[in-house]
């Protein structure tokens, strides 16, 4: 096909950030209904990308190549394959409803002055967050990927520290002051992980003499290209340090519970739904497919990293008082059984952590976005400020209810079948690493219902008893969002469908078959 439909998918969204960006300062419901109509558009171009994908064909397709910095070798190199296709789609989709529930996030921040126009701004750094985080997705050329990696870094910083969350009740610190530490250290960390990527993307092209994947494969494949075992394994490393700071992975995880604590949960759902599956998808993509010796090298210490992640963020969660943080370490939980299913280096392990990524974006999504309607309700993030809340607002309890049902893996919601996949492919390459994993599921359950019992159910406190029930705004996000929960809880095969394939190329890149089982079938 000539037209550039992967080119166009990502485009849509950045011009939609200049023209919303270009709205008058008076014209700010215009602002938001301009925001959502791109991102509406985005949707049904990533649509017929996943429509025109065909899961038995080429591995990357809807290819485009462009000379971009010719003297440096680096082009502007684009195509999807089934994992990017995936995330691609979560991202489309997840975007309307980020934009619907954050509609009024940027109304308090409103002056009289015609210079400064934070609505036009806020949804602006959301299309265009969107559009870099597209494009990575369909990037084949590392170095354009890199520009990628590093860029969104830029609207996200502004995002968390200029229209941060305004619910700060039992805090001693200023909220300002809070907003601003939590976005210096995203940044901080994520550019710090970028750097060091920088260096290996540059040690990547002195070695291989190219930034194209398929350049690379085929020069791995008719044997041009070799690579030293120290040399790939440094190159390894600097590509996954920066990837799991992104994830994030324990011990590098730190910025995360700020940054969500502190932006709004619109805000939070982009970096931890969005933005936080760059690093995961970017390990099956770069890490496995680029190294695959050294992946293998390097997996022991990566699941045993995995295995603390689960364990670590789930007995964290357990322990937090504050409502967004507490998803914010579970959220490091699940980043961790994601990880785990990619270095089982099974094919039900990264099928499950595929399907992962994906589940967790829409679950996550439906949690904290119920959840950020319950904080602006209060006007507290504090678990101790509820109570009863089930008695007055039964929709938004119940809402909430399934949201935290599915981050628990419940069967018959989607994310039971990614962590069930996860597991299996884990138990069947490593044991002890699978039986591990499984106090995760129990330590959900735990933080789960004990948030849901601490604010919706017992005595009404006086401060929710008038609290309104979930609008027509809000139930427009919440209800489609547990739709699309149920619908891929019982019905996963068009995302199985399209994932597989891909990963059996990823299997086929480190070289790896699954585990014969140790009892024959009944003949």
């Amino acid at each position: 096909m000539s037209f550039p439909l992967l080119t166009a998918t990502a485009a849509l969204p950045a011009i939609g950030a200049i023209a919303t960006a270009a709205v008058p300062a008076a014209r700010r419901t215009a602002a938001k209904w301009l925001a959502l109509l791109f991102s509406l558009g985005t949707l049904v171009l990533a649509a017929v990308v996943f429509l025109r994908f065909e899961p038995g064909g080429d591995r990357y397709q809807l290819t485009e190549s462009r000379a971009w910095i010719a003297d440096f070798g680096v082009r502007y190199e684009l195509g999807v394959d089934g994992i990017g296709v995936a995330l691609l789609g979560l991202t489309a989709l997840l975007i309307p409803f980020v934009i619907v529930a954050a509609w009024h996030d940027a109304d308090p921040l409103e002056t009289k002055s015609t210079r400064w126009r934070p609505t036009q701004g806020f949804f602006a750094l959301i299309l265009m967050v969107e559009a870099m985080v597209i494009l990575s997705f369909v990037a084949t050329d590392v170095f354009l990927f890199y520009i990628l990696f590093e860029a969104m870094l830029i609207p996200m910083y502004f995002l968390i520290g200029g229209f941060g969350d305004r619910a700060h009740a039992g805090t001693d610190e200023s909220a300002a002051t809070q907003r601003s530490y939590a976005a210096v250290k995203f940044l901080l960390y994520n550019l710090a992980g970028g750097l060091i990527m920088l260096a290996a993307v540059i040690g990547l092209y002195v070695v291989a003499g190219s930034f194209s994947l398929s350049e690379i494969a085929e020069a791995r494949a008719n044997g041009s290209l070799e690579m030293a075992t120290s040399t790939e394994r440094w190159l390894f490393l600097g590509f996954f340090f920066a990837f799991a700071v992104k994830a994030p992975l324990w011990p590098l995880h730190t910025w995360l519970p700020n940054a969500m604590g502190e932006a709004t949960a619109p805000v939070a759902v982009l970096i931890t739904a969005i933005v936080d599956k760059v690093g995961t998808f970017a390990m099956l993509r770069f890490c496995l497919g680029l190294f695959p010796e050294a992946s293998k090298w390097a997996t022991p210490v990566v699941i045993t990293l995995a295995l603390i992640s689960i364990v670590y963020g789930a007995l964290l969660a357990v322990g937090q008082r504050d409502i967004k943080r507490l998803i914010a370490y579970a959220s490091i939980s699940h980043f961790g059984f994601i990880i785990l299913g990619i270095f089982a280096m099974t094919s039900q392990g990264q099928s499950g952590a595929t399907l992962y990524m994906v589940n967790h974006g829409i679950s996550t999504a439906a949690l904290l976005l119920v959840a950020g309607f319950l904080i602006t309700r209060r006007g507290s993030r504090l678990i101790a400020d509820y109570g009863g809340v089930q008695k007055v607002a039964p929709v938004l309890a119940g809402t909430f209810l399934i949201g935290g049902l599915a981050t628990l893996s419940l069967p018959g919601l989607a994310p039971f079948v990614s962590e069930f996949l996860v597991l299996v492919g884990t138990f069947s390459a490593y044991p002890v690493a699978g039986i591990i994993a499984t106090s995760g599921i129990v330590l959900a359950a735990l933080y789960v219902l004990v948030l849901y019992q601490r604010t919706m159910t017992g005595p009404v406190q006086e401060s929710v008893r008038s609290m309104p029930d979930l609008r027509a705004r809000e139930l427009a996000v919440a209800v489609p969002l547990i739709a699309v929960l149920i619908f891929l809880g019982v019905f996963p095969k068009p995302l199985t469908d399209v994932v597989n394939p891909a990963v059996e190329h990823t299997m086929s890149d480190v070289q790896k078959k699954d585990p014969q089982p140790e009892v024959e079938a009944a003949k």
